[in-house]
């Protein structure tokens, strides 16, 4: 591996929706609104799946039907990076390969209400962009 902010995930623990950093437990505690750690299974993670450097993204967003990561690493395309659901606890989360460290980004949400779709900033996100400031 390049670098040392990426910490290892065995593809066992990372499944389809990427929840290899969110345990059972921490659902959990997220559920009952006691997890005072949030800051290090939510927001962008930088990861490496059986060698292959990415982040893992996790967000809240209890209201949503489809969550997508759009970024500086997939030219802002609100579509090609689906995140998934994990049980019945509003977050979606999910892997994205060779997406490092200090990318921007942003979550587009289509709502379960009537299909409004937004862009959303993550709230313990760092560098992220407006859709005013997006590359056209």
């Amino acid at each position: 591996m390049g670098s040392s902010v990426y910490r290892e995930v065995q593809q066992t623990s990372m499944n389809a929706e990427g929840a290899g950093l969110l345990s059972e437990f921490d659902l959990h505690l997220f559920n009952e609104g006691t997890h005072v750690q949030l800051h290090e299974k939510l927001d962008a993670q930088p990861v490496a799946v059986n060698g292959t450097e990415g982040t893992h993204f996790a967000v809240w967003a209890p209201n949503a039907q489809r969550v997508f990561v759009a970024g500086d690493f997939n030219g802002w395309n609100n579509r090609t990076h689906p995140l998934g659901p994990l049980g019945q606890s509003g977050i979606w989360s999910g892997f994205i390969p060779h997406a490092g460290p200090g990318a921007a980004y942003r979550y587009h949400l289509i709502s379960r209400h009537h299909g409004y779709e937004l862009d959303r900033f993550d709230p313990l996100g760092f560098r992220q962009k407006n859709s005013r400031s997006r590359p056209r």
